[in-house]
């Protein structure tokens, strides 16, 4: 009797979970990819992707530049910032970095976007201390309030996500390979290269395609920091709805980003597929 009831109220254990899982979140996606395929009359059509192609193609360029640039950047801080906290043999630099780097988790992106739209404009906080420094002269500071300060942003706040993971995979490694390679005379920049990054790359490789994933949902960046056009494609889909309430195209483009990142996780299970079957 026990082993028949179990099954039943384990069921009703996770019950209210799949249900929110449901209703937040299965239900909404099923809803926008028949929206994005549907006519006014309920008639299957890609003439919500054809408008959606005629009008922003060129911020769906631009939002794989945007996040693959950001993503590359996140890859070679976090290598960084993993690397000197294994293997660099200055102490206070290792504390000093473990207790900075963290610090970005903390902060939602729409507080970052603020920070960022502070710091990175013509009169801000980076150009007034470069001005105080004697670095630049008042008259050549610049406003970084675009396509940089969107990639800033992203680096900045996703590279510690990704760092922790990393650092964390290359703690738990087996040292002996890597003081054997300091003891025939390897640089530490060359043992990172050759011998700790491709034990950790599948952490790396993780870190990476959730930090793509993520940046491609952010809507606060683009608009905050960078409200020119060029724009990202979150910008376009609340400007459809806002403006228009054209939910067929936003959801047009929302099935755009979901490719994109079904591409990211073919990569990935690709990558790890390739490692089990011994493959590079």
């Amino acid at each position: 009797m026990t082993s028949r009831r179990f099954p039943l109220s384990g069921l009703l254990l996770v019950a209210p979970a799949l249900a929110m899982v449901a209703a937040m979140f299965v239900f909404p996606f099923v809803l926008s990819v028949v929206s994005a395929f549907s006519s006014p009359a309920g008639a299957p059509t890609l003439a919500n992707f054809a408008k959606a192609f005629e009008l922003y193609s060129g911020d769906i360029a631009f939002t794989l530049l945007i996040v693959g640039l950001s993503t590359v950047l996140i890859a070679l801080a976090s290598i960084a910032i993993a690397g000197t906290l294994t293997l660099s043999e200055t102490p206070w630099l290792v504390t000093a970095l473990a207790w900075l780097y963290r610090w970005p988790l903390f902060i939602p992106f729409i507080v970052a976007a603020q920070c960022m739209r502070t710091f990175l404009a013509k009169n801000g906080l980076m150009n007034n201390s470069f001005v105080t420094l004697g670095v630049l002269d008042p008259d050549s500071t610049q406003s970084f309030l675009d396509w940089r300060g969107i990639v800033i942003t992203f680096a900045w706040k996703q590279t510690p996500f990704v760092a922790l993971l990393l650092a964390g995979a290359m703690a738990s490694l087996d040292r002996a390979t890597i003081e054997a390679a300091r003891n025939l005379g390897a640089s530490r920049l060359r043992s990172l290269i050759e011998i700790v990054l491709p034990q950790v790359a599948p952490t790396l490789l993780v870190g990476l395609v959730l930090s793509f994933v993520t940046m491609l949902s952010v809507l606060s960046v683009p608009l905050m920091v960078a409200g020119s056009q060029p724009t990202m494609m979150t910008v376009d889909m609340a400007f459809r709805i806002n403006s228009y309430s054209d939910y067929p195209v936003a959801n047009a483009l929302g099935v755009i980003s979901y490719l994109f990142t079904a591409l990211a996780a073919w990569v990935y299970l690709r990558h790890s597929l390739g490692q089990e079957r011994g493959q590079p």
